[in-house]
């Protein structure tokens, strides 16, 4: 899994990445529960059930760079297939696209379990000559 991320940035560019995968994943989530209570048909539904699930992994930053390009796929076929505003379908694709190429940043669950681990060596003892 760490070969899928370049760094995890901290700093400035670490809190930009953290405010894309909330407001996606925030997005996501209003755009999918919005779709789920206007009785929709079986594909409307899953693919708002896929959604969901995208959006609560995004939050917190698990499996970013996955779920950031399966979020790009699932919005180029809602283009392709359903009607209605396809700005916002185009904005939330090319955040899941930038997600999934920039990786997850410092604060997330991805760069807690799969970041750079420091290893410290045990201190070197000092032998007496005798």
């Amino acid at each position: 899994m760490r070969r899928l991320y370049s760094t995890f940035a901290g700093g400035w560019p670490g809190i930009g990445l953290l405010l894309m995968r909330v407001v996606l994943g925030a997005s996501l989530l209003l755009r999918a529960n919005s779709a789920l209570w206007s009785n929709p048909d079986v594909s409307t539904t899953i693919i708002s059930a896929f959604l969901t699930v995208f959006g609560l992994l995004l939050i917190p930053g698990l499996w970013t760079p996955l779920v950031g390009a399966l979020v790009a796929l699932l919005e180029i076929l809602q283009i392709m297939t359903i009607g209605g505003d396809r700005w916002v379908t185009v904005l939330l694709g090319t955040i899941g696209c930038a997600l999934a190429m920039l990786g997850p940043g410092l604060w997330s669950v991805d760069a807690r379990l799969f970041g750079w681990k420091r290893v410290q060596p045990p201190p070197r003892k000092i032998r007496a000559n005798s």
